[in-house]
């Protein structure tokens, strides 16, 4: 086994017998992914056959972090079909065995991560992306507080995967969501229970969920995670926070759904990340007694500004995520900055001095978590390492400003990621190469089907 990832800690034997001595009921570990998706995929181990998992890994192709959203292999750069489909060796995460608790059976889960080198580079793997982005920061010596906050719709439980979604019916007032009541305490109850044992269940798993508040459109709610300062964990728990809220979903007889834009005439739902930077000893490099932050945060905006277009594939990954991209949404259509100010990409949140940090507004919810932290972090860095400038703050309504060089499709957003020597450098050229191909082929697809508004439009032709 080749380990290259220094950022990447994983889970020992006696961390599985230790787990297996205070959890003598659980019948089987799943050995679990988060796709580029944000779908979940693994294997189901017996747990009195898991344990080699936690000794020697398990063999699973390296394909799998390649699957279009529909579970569908597209051969992205010729990684599934022309290949032969090679298996990687995955190994556990270490401190993401934990029970599952929605289930009716007493199941555990143990992220898995690619750590072999057997036939392809496993950067492959976004949690590997994401390890070697951090690693350049070890020469500037600085550390990070990350913290995720997550919006989405509840859906009434539909017949089948066609039909089109409709808002949740409270099982307390037997009534259908409706109207916009953000932040709306009577929103929070009519769903309690349900919110509850999203609560519950992340106190089970160690995932940090803090907050929660109905928002801007009937069914919509966002949960935050508190802030950690251990990265690729942050990131864990945004993935697998998502899967917690979609199976309790299920249990209480919703559906849960991150999609962008579920609604033409509601609010979006977006992943907006909090970051702040602290040096070796341990002060906050952004903080200030200024309202926007110290001179380094100004650099880290400056690079922020320079590669979001260039990274956007990564904040808005399919047709529905440029939906969201609306003015007077509290949606960015630019890449402007500004403290207290929720209308621009960068946000500058009121606080303390010492807990100075950046809000990221741009990535739609359905984003993936380790790309879009490694986005942000790449972004961040060359601001720092270059001092790049950025353009002045702005405390008005930064919506009014439609950027015409904000990409508004895929097709747009492919280019500019496919081009870009940035995204080569930070993320390689193998991995640009891929994802770009990937999203391609999901493109193909999409556009292979037939719409209703086809047939609304030119049936009668």
């Amino acid at each position: 086994m080749s380990i290259k990832y220094k950022k990447v800690s994983l889970a020992s034997l006696e961390e599985f017998e230790s787990f297996c001595t205070n959890n003598q009921d659980i019948k089987y570990i799943d050995a679990i992914l988060s796709d580029i998706s944000g779908i979940i995929r693994g294997k189901r181990l017996p747990v009195n056959e898991a344990k080699k998992l936690f000794i020697s890994g398990i063999q699973f192709c390296y394909s799998t972090f390649l699957l279009d959203p529909t579970g569908y292999c597209p051969d992205a750069a010729g990684r599934g079909f022309s290949d032969g489909d090679p298996d990687a060796t995955y190994y556990p995460v270490a401190g993401s065995l934990n029970k599952m608790p929605w289930h009716k059976d007493p199941l555990a889960q143990v992220l898995i991560t690619i750590q072999d080198e057997s036939r392809y580079s496993s950067i492959i793997d976004p949690r590997n992306v994401l390890a070697k982005i951090l690693e350049r920061f070890d020469d500037l010596n600085l550390f990070f507080k990350v913290a995720f906050e997550l919006e989405f719709y509840l859906f009434k439980k539909r017949k089948n995967i066609s039909e089109k979604p409709e808002p949740a019916i409270s099982k307390e007032t037997n009534r259908q969501s409706e109207g916009t009541q953000v932040y709306g305490m009577r929103e929070l109850d009519e769903f309690y229970d349900f919110l509850e044992d999203v609560n519950e269940f992340c106190k089970i798993q160690n995932i940090p969920a803090t907050t929660a508040s109905s928002e801007f459109a009937p069914g919509q709610f966002e949960i935050n995670l508190n802030h950690t300062n251990d990265v690729l964990k942050a990131a864990d728990d945004a993935a697998l926070l998502r899967r917690v809220i979609k199976e309790t979903a299920i249990k209480h007889g919703y559906e849960a759904s991150f999609l962008s834009k579920p609604f033409i005439d509601q609010t979006g739902s977006g992943m907006h990340v909090h970051l702040s930077i602290f040096d070796e000893k341990n002060n906050n490099i952004f903080a200030s007694a200024k309202e926007e932050g110290s001179e380094q945060l100004a650099y880290a905006i400056g690079g922020l500004q320079q590669t979001t277009y260039d990274n956007f594939l990564i904040f808005a990954p399919n047709v529905n995520s440029y939906r969201r991209f609306q003015p007077d949404q509290f949606v960015p259509v630019n890449n402007s900055w500004g403290p207290n100010n929720r209308s621009v990409a960068f946000r500058i949140p009121r606080g303390k001095d010492s807990s100075k940090r950046i809000e990221h507004r741009v990535a739609g919810a359905e984003a993936n978590p380790y790309l879009v932290l490694s986005a942000i972090l790449a972004g961040i860095h060359i601001g720092l390492i270059k001092q790049i400038k950025p353009s002045d703050f702005r405390i008005d309504n930064a919506c009014t400003d439609l950027d015409p060089k904000m990409p508004t499709t895929v097709e747009k957003s492919i280019d500019l990621f496919e081009s870009s020597n940035f995204c080569k450098d930070y993320f390689s050229d193998e991995y640009v190469k891929i994802y770009s191909d990937l999203k391609k082929k999901e493109l193909d697809t999409f556009y292979s089907e037939i719409s209703d508004i086809e047939y609304k439009w030119y049936l009668n032709l």
